[in-house]
C-alpha cells in the first residue's frame, strides 16, 4: 500500500511550513499533497511558493498533486483556482464540483488526470464512474463512509472505470466547511479582520461539550474531529478492501515518527496490534475510528 501525505489543513508560518516541507522530502512517503483548502485568506505562502515545493518534493521521488481549495467564496478564490490548474505541471485534486469541471476541460484536451478529493460526496458507483469518464484516475472516499459502503462501491464501480482508492487513515477529521469563520467568532472578531489566529491553534483550537469531554476542534471555516482518525490498528482491513493508498493528515509536530510507522506496517517490518502502542505518545489527541466502522465516528475500537 502507498502512504500520501494529505494537504496541511492548519495555518502555520512561513518558516514553519517550509521546513515542515523539507524535512517531508526524506520521509518515506509515496505522493504529497500540497496547496491551501481551507481558506484563501491564508496567504503567507502563495501559489508560486507551492510550485517552488512541489519541483523539490518531485526531485526528491515523491509524486506531487496540488490540492484545490474546498470553498470558492469569491471571483479571485475562482480566479486562483484557474491559475493552479493551469500551470499543468503536477496532477490536481479537486475539492469541489467546479474544479471537476474545468479539470475535465483539461483531460478532454490533454489527457491529465485528477483526483477527486473527499468532499466532492461521491457515495454511489454511479457517481464514481461519472468522474473516471470526467478524468479522476483516483478517488478519496468521504471521511465518514464506513468499510462496507466502500467494499460495495469498489465491486460495483466497472472495471473500465478502475480508479485507484485513497483513503482518510490518520489525522482529525476534516468535517464540515463554512461560511463563517469560527476561530474569528471564537475571540469575537469579524472574519475579514481575523487577525490570522488561525496561527495560535497549529493542530486547530479543541471544543469540548458540557459535560467537559472534547468533542470538536475548529480551524477557520473548517469543522474537525477533536479526536484523531487512526485506522493503523486495521491494516489489514484496509489491504482487503482494497485500498491502494492511505493519507495521513499533517499535525505539528512529530509527524516524522508518524509516518515512520506507518511505512513500518506497510512493509510488514510491524504488526497492526503493535501500532496503537506506538503511536499513542506521538498523537496529539485520543484515537477514533468509529465511523469506519460504521458507528459513531468519535468511537474507538482498539485492536484485539
Amino acid at each position: 500500500m502507498k502512504l500520501s501525505l494529505g494537504p496541511l489543513l492548519y495555518y502555520w508560518s512561513r518558516e514553519d511550513t517550509l521546513a515542515f516541507y523539507e524535512q517531508a522530502a526524506a520521509w518515506p512517503l509515496d505522493i504529497v499533497y500540497l496547496g491551501e483548502t481551507v481558506c484563501s485568506k491564508r496567504h503567507l505562502l502563495r501559489l508560486a511558493d507551492w510550485l517552488e515545493l512541489a519541483e523539490k518534493l518531485g526531485a526528491a521521488g515523491k509524486e506531487v498533486v496540488l490540492s484545490s481549495q474546498t470553498l470558492i467564496e469569491s471571483e479571485s478564490d475562482l480566479k486562483a483556482l484557474r491559475k493552479l490548474i493551469a500551470d499543468g505541471r503536477f496532477k490536481v485534486e479537486a475539492n469541489e464540483w467546479g474544479a471537476v469541471r474545468l479539470l475535465a476541460e483539461v483531460w478532454r484536451e490533454s489527457g491529465h488526470a485528477f483526483v477527486a478529493g473527499s468532499t466532492l460526496n461521491a457515495y454511489n458507483p454511479d457517481t464514481l464512474a461519472m468522474l473516471a469518464e470526467m478524468g479522476a484516475s483516483r478517488w478519496v472516499p468521504p471521511v465518514e463512509m464506513p468499510r462496507e459502503m466502500v467494499k460495495d462501491m469498489l465491486a460495483a464501480m466497472p472495471v473500465q472505470h478502475g480508479m485507484e482508492t485513497e483513503l482518510f487513515g490518520y489525522g482529525r477529521l476534516p468535517l464540515a466547511f463554512s461560511a463563517r469563520c469560527f476561530t474569528a467568532r471564537h475571540y469575537n472578531l469579524q472574519k475579514d479582520d481575523c487577525q490570522f489566529r488561525c496561527l495560535d491553534h497549529p493542530d486547530g483550537l479543541v471544543l469540548a461539550s458540557r459535560e467537559g469531554e472534547d468533542f470538536l476542534a475548529i480551524n477557520g471555516i473548517q469543522t474537525q474531529s477533536a479526536k484523531v482518525m487512526s485506522l493503523a490498528h486495521r491494516f489489514d482491513e484496509l489491504n482487503a478492501t482494497g485500498i491502494d493508498i492511505l493519507r495521513l493528515s499533517p499535525q505539528w509536530r512529530q509527524m516524522d515518527r508518524v509516518v515512520a510507522i506507518f511505512r513500518a506496517l506497510a512493509d510488514g517490518d510491524i504488526v497492526p496490534a503493535q501500532a496503537p502502542v506506538q503511536l499513542d505518545r506521538f498523537m496529539p489527541a485520543a484515537p477514533c475510528d468509529g465511523y469506519w466502522l460504521g458507528e459513531a465516528g468519535m468511537a474507538y475500537h482498539p485492536a484485539t
